[in-house]
C-alpha cells in the first residue's frame, strides 16, 4: 500500500479539527437561536458552582466575541455562578485576548488548546491550580533465587550512578505498569509488579521546569532474564548483587537505600516492606482507584 506523506500532517489534522469544531460550534450555536436562547455562550455547570464553555462560535469576529462573552459573564454572575472556564483551540486563539481583556487568565494549555479560567465567587480565587508534579516510576526487579536485582547506568549523564530502570508515568497509567514498562523499554527483560517499595518528593525539580516531582520505585519479579539493553538510553545494564549495590558509592542515595530495604526484606520476608495493592470503587461513578498501603488481616477489612 502507498501512503502519501504530507509535509506538514498536524497542520493537516489541526485543520480539518478546527473546520469540523467549528461546523459543529455553528450548528450548536443555530440550534441554541432556534430555541430562542439568546446571546450566552453554550455552557455546562459542573458541581462546583462553575461553568464550562468547551465550544466557541465559528468564524466570529474579536469583537463580536468580546460583546457575546461580556453579555454571558453578566449573565452567570446574576446566576450565582463562580467561576468561567473557558476553552480556546489553538485555531481560535486570537478569541484569547478578548478573554483576558475581562479578566480571564491562562490556567493550563495542551496540545491544540488553551484553557482559561475567570473566578468570580467572593474574595481571592479558590480555583485549584493545574498539574504542579510530575510522576517518575522505577522498578526493581528482584531475583529472590539468587539475591541479585537489575540496574542501569543513564547514557550522557555528567556522572553515571547506577540506579533502577524507570521513566515518567504516561496518562491514566498505573504506576505498576509503568515500571513493567519501562523495565523492559530499558533492559529488554520481561517482568511482573508486585509491590510499591517507596515515594520520594522532591521540590523545584530542575528536569521538571521546577516544579515538584514524586519518585516511586516499585518491587517487580522477573519473567525473563537475558539482557537487551537500550543503547540510546543505557550505557550499561547488569544483574548485581543486593548486598553490592547497598555499599558501592557510584549508586544513586536513593538506590542503596532501597537496595538495603531489598536485603531486609529479602531476609526477613517481603510482606514486611511491600505496600500491597488494591482496587477500590471511586466516589465518582463508574471508576476505580488503586491503593497501596500494608496488608492486614482480613478481619479488619
Amino acid at each position: 500500500m502507498v501512503r502519501l506523506l504530507n509535509r506538514h500532517p498536524h497542520r493537516t489534522t489541526l485543520e480539518s479539527f478546527c473546520r469540523f469544531s467549528g461546523y459543529a460550534a455553528q450548528q450548536r450555536q443555530q440550534q441554541h437561536h432556534q430555541r430562542g436562547f439568546g446571546a450566552p455562550l453554550p455552557a455546562s455547570v459542573d458541581a462546583h458552582g462553575g461553568v464550562t464553555v468547551r465550544h466557541l462560535p465559528a468564524d466570529v469576529t474579536e469583537a463580536a466575541f468580546s460583546e457575546l462573552l461580556r453579555e454571558s459573564v453578566s449573565m452567570w454572575r446574576s446566576e450565582g455562578r463562580v467561576a468561567v472556564w473557558l476553552c480556546v483551540p489553538l485555531c481560535q486563539s486570537r478569541l484569547a485576548e478578548a478573554a483576558a481583556l475581562q479578566g480571564f487568565t491562562f490556567h493550563h494549555a495542551l496540545r491544540d488548546e488553551a484553557v482559561l479560567s475567570l473566578w468570580m465567587g467572593d474574595g481571592e480565587s479558590r480555583l485549584p491550580n493545574y498539574a504542579t508534579h510530575q510522576v517518575g516510576v522505577a522498578g526493581a526487579v528482584v531475583n529472590q533465587a539468587n539475591g541479585k536485582v537489575l540496574v542501569v547506568q543513564d547514557k550522557n549523564k555528567a556522572k553515571n550512578m547506577w540506579k533502577f530502570p524507570g521513566g515518567l508515568s504516561n496518562p491514566s497509567e498505573n504506576i505498576g505498569e509503568t515500571a513493567v514498562r519501562e523495565v523492559f523499554e530499558e533492559t529488554g527483560v520481561r517482568s511482573e509488579f508486585r509491590s510499591l517499595l517507596s515515594i520520594r518528593q522532591q521540590h523545584h525539580h530542575p528536569g521538571a521546569f521546577g516544579n515538584s516531582d514524586m519518585y516511586l520505585i516499585c518491587r517487580l519479579a522477573p519473567v525473563t532474564y537475558d539482557i537487551n539493553f537500550c543503547k540510546l538510553e543505557c550505557l550499561r545494564c547488569e544483574w548485581m548483587d543486593l548486598a553490592r549495590l547497598a555499599k558501592i558509592s557510584d549508586a544513586a542515595p536513593i538506590t542503596s537505600r532501597i537496595a538495603k530495604l531489598l536485603l531486609y526484606g529479602l531476609e526477613n520476608g517481603f510482606d514486611n516492606i511491600d505496600l500491597s495493592m488494591e482496587e477500590l470503587p471511586s466516589v465518582y461513578t463508574g471508576l476505580v482507584y488503586q491503593i497501596h498501603h500494608r496488608k492486614m488481616p482480613e478481619r479488619y477489612k
